[in-house]
């Protein structure tokens, strides 16, 4: 049975505390009450993930919690006593951040990207912030341009950091992102840059999208974050143009035109929605 993993487990027997499963070896783990769906019986297979309760007991849930064992994740700090963090797992407990594996002193509320991992001497799940020792080194499998799964992460100086492909440390850049990103969240994103020190660049508009000139990205900046919409059209005044988007009538028709050609816009006759 994988402890930090989801497991295909057959129902033995049943309790008053819930249903107990078993694996091939016949070890059994407790999924309580509240996990156990309407009609499940002796005999059924189901997957579940495991993990130690607060009393390092085996139990099993239904839930899914924000990483299983060795991935990558941005949690948010729920508390903090004198040991260590206590991250939001997506379980009832929560996840255990030691000090000795904090890059910087965490308040709750604050999120944090993590490493989770199977502590050798626990045998319990923790995570650790040092996430340098954990990420990739070696990029040759990327190429600038190539869509990648992107875990947004916190906010630095320099930009968004962000876990790439549950592999490698990325960023991007604050002043080239067109929408609110939610830390923890998961996002398609584009290599746009690798750079000769090995930092990675991404973005979340495709090749010539961040290239598009002010007027245009003015616009794509607009429908995104306006549920994809503007109610602006050839025949709007420049009065309202330039209300909205704080440009000339002659600036929008021209950046509507670049859009269109690049099909990232669809034209109506009374408004503009991001295709």
């Amino acid at each position: 049975m994988e402890i930090g993993e989801y497991n295909q487990l057959k129902v033995n027997r049943f309790t008053d505390n819930g249903a107990y499963l078993i694996d091939e070896s016949a070890e059994e783990v407790l999924l309580p009450n509240k996990y156990v769906a309407e009609g499940l019986a002796i005999g059924d297979t189901i997957e579940v993930f495991v993990y130690t309760d607060s009393q390092d007991r085996n139990v099993a849930t239904t839930l899914q919690p924000h990483a299983k064992r060795n991935e990558f994740a941005c949690m948010r700090v729920k508390d903090v006593n004198q040991y260590g963090a206590f991250l939001d797992w997506g379980l009832e407990k929560d996840l255990f951040l030691p000090f000795s594996e904090q890059e910087k002193k965490l308040k709750p509320g604050q999120w944090v990207t993590v490493y989770t991992y199977l502590d050798s001497i626990t045998k319990r799940v923790a995570a650790s912030a040092r996430i340098h020792l954990f990420v990739e080194r070696d990029l040759s499998q990327l190429s600038e341009g190539q869509e990648v799964n992107l875990i947004i992460g916190e906010t630095s100086i320099n930009g968004i950091q962000t876990i790439i492909d549950q592999k490698y440390r990325g960023l991007i850049y604050e002043n080239e992102t067109f929408e609110e990103l939610l830390k923890g969240s998961h996002k398609t994103g584009f290599i746009k840059q690798i750079r000769p020190d090995g930092k990675i660049d991404v973005t979340l508009r495709k090749a010539g999208i961040e290239n598009l000139e002010e007027g245009a990205e003015r616009i794509m900046k607009y429908l995104s974050s306006n549920n994809g919409q503007l109610s602006l059209h050839d025949k709007s005044s420049p009065e309202e143009i330039q209300s909205i988007l704080s440009m000339s009538k002659k600036n929008f028709k021209r950046s509507v035109g670049i859009l269109y050609k690049k099909k990232l816009i669809l034209l109506g006759e009374e408004e503009i929605t991001l295709a």
